[in-house]
This record gives C-alpha cells, structure tokens and sequence, in this order.
C-alpha cells in the first residue's frame, strides 16, 4: 500500500470524490424539475401564459381568450389607450370631395358636407376617404336617423352651403370656448350650432371609448349619429330601462350607467336630465338599432 501512494501520490484519494461528484451530478439532472418553484423562491415570477397548471392536458390547447367586457359600473370617461393622434391642428377645415343621393324620402331634409382639420393626417387611418366614407354609411344605414322617417339627408360637396358640416377636428380646437368648450375634462364631440358644424374629435375617432370595449367601428358610427342627433334638435337622454341597449342620445362617451353619466354633468354645472337613478345601459350606436320601418 505504501507503494502504491508513493507511486501514485495524491490521485489515490481524489478518485473517490470524483465518482462521489458524478453520482450526485446525476441524481439532480434525473430528479424532478423544480426550476419554477425556485423561480418563485426567488421572488421571481413566471410568465401567467407559461405558468404550468393542475391536471393540465398532454395536447398543446388555444389559450387566446375573448376580450373582456368593459365594467361599465366604475369611471369610464377617460381616453383609453391606443395610438397617437395630432393634438392641435389649424382651425380650419377642408371639405372632401364628393356628393351623394338623398337618403331617406320623408321628414325634415337636411344636406351636409364631410370635412377635415387642417393638420390631420388620416394617411395611418385610411386616408380622407376613410372617414368620408364611414360618414357617409352611418347615415345611410337603415338603423339610422333616416330610416325613422323624422329626418332625410344628402351629402354635398363645397360648392353650396350646407345644412351641417360634420368635421373631424382636433382636441385642442374642440377645447377651445367658440366651439365646444371644455367643461366636462374629458374628450367628446360636439355640435356648434352658430356654425352649423358637427365637430367629431380626433382623439375619440382613433381611441373609442371605455363603454365600448375596443369596437371602434360602432364607436365611430355613435359619434356620428349621436353628435348630428343635436343637428336634428334632439337633446341628451339617460339609460331608460337597466340592460337595455343605450339611446343614441346617452352621453356613451362618458359612459352607460346614469348614475356616473349624472354626476359628471352635475360637476360641470351642465343641466341635462340623466337621473342618478342606478340604471345600466349596453353601448348601442343607433338611433334605430332594430331597423323597424317608420310608424
């Protein structure tokens, strides 16, 4: 033996520890995994998409899941997310091109121009004929003010005056006293009757409304039809009946519960007969949503 250590030296020793070293090597790589709860340990948290989940299924499943519906119960006024938009323009319009038939053959006839802020770029929306377009569809659909047969209408273009000038204007021209004013903090539309136009504010046309949940093509249409409803002299209403589709002439843009819709007025000073009376409405863009004929 002690010639073997004289011959083989410090070696003699360091070959048991080596195979100790791999025999643990091996018992950790072939244990269980328990890398997400050391994560956890770590205070360091798992994506919720990759987190593993009780009794979960060997074949991979779709875990995409419909958007959730907007809890119209608390605050819904404030501008939701999304993408950018000019916050001031020059405070004149262009009117766009183009003409139309008369939509709508009884009631009070009414013709109107579309037109545009001078400053806004639509080119990442569309273009002009994007809004000109949807305008146009708005009011020609038979959920709309024509098929009530209270009101008819037909688009004209610059070359004559018109009865209502719907224009896409920015915040900051809408903010201003002459034209909507700001009583209310929050971005809406209007109606300037001094100057006959219907002023749809850019940042609503490209961000929506909380009350509508991410549907921006009925937002867009509600902003049409309730803005030119006060063209038609129809005045602000509140949720009628808890559940129902919302009147177009409820203030959605602020939201669909009257009891918040009513409190925002009242903080402005504004006197509009929306009752604080615990009534919840679902968002609806039509005057006419279920396309009844005139009575």
């Amino acid at each position: 033996m002690r010639g073997f250590v004289a011959a083989y030296g410090w070696r003699v020793y360091a070959v048991p520890v080596l195979v100790a070293i791999t025999v643990l090597v091996l018992i950790q790589t072939t244990g269980p995994d328990t890398s997400g709860a050391s994560a956890q340990n770590a205070g360091q948290r798992l994506p919720a998409g990759d987190a593993p989940a009780e009794d979960a299924p060997a074949d991979p499943k779709v875990t995409e899941q419909p958007a959730v519906p907007p809890d119209v119960n608390i605050p819904t006024a404030e501008l939701p997310n999304g993408a950018g938009f000019a916050q001031h323009g020059q405070g004149a319009w262009d009117v766009l091109p183009g003409t139309g038939k008369r939509i709508g053959n009884s009631g009070e006839f009414f013709t109107y121009t579309i037109e545009v802020e001078r400053g806004i770029d639509l080119k990442p929306y569309g273009g002009n004929d994007s809004f000109a377009s949807l305008v146009d569809a708005t009011l020609a659909d038979p959920r709309g003010w024509a098929s009530t047969g209270q009101v008819s209408v037909q688009r004209v273009d610059g070359s004559q005056q018109p009865d209502i000038r719907i224009s896409l204007s920015t915040p900051d021209t809408v903010h201003r006293p002459d034209y909507c004013g700001f009583s209310i903090r929050y971005e809406s539309s209007c109606w300037r009757r001094s100057e006959s136009r219907v002023m749809i504010n850019l940042a609503r046309w490209v961000r929506g409304a909380v009350a509508f949940g991410g549907d921006m093509g009925s937002y867009r249409s509600y902003a049409i039809n309730h803005e030119i409803g006060h063209a038609f002299r129809r005045g602000h209403v509140g949720c009628a009946k808890n559940g129902d589709l919302a009147p177009v002439m409820m203030q959605q843009t602020f939201g669909v519960a009257n009891n918040y819709v009513a409190q925002l007025n009242n903080q402005a000073g504004n006197v509009d007969p929306v009752v604080a009376d615990g009534k919840v409405c679902r968002y609806n863009p039509w005057p006419n949503p279920q396309a009844r004929p005139p009575s």
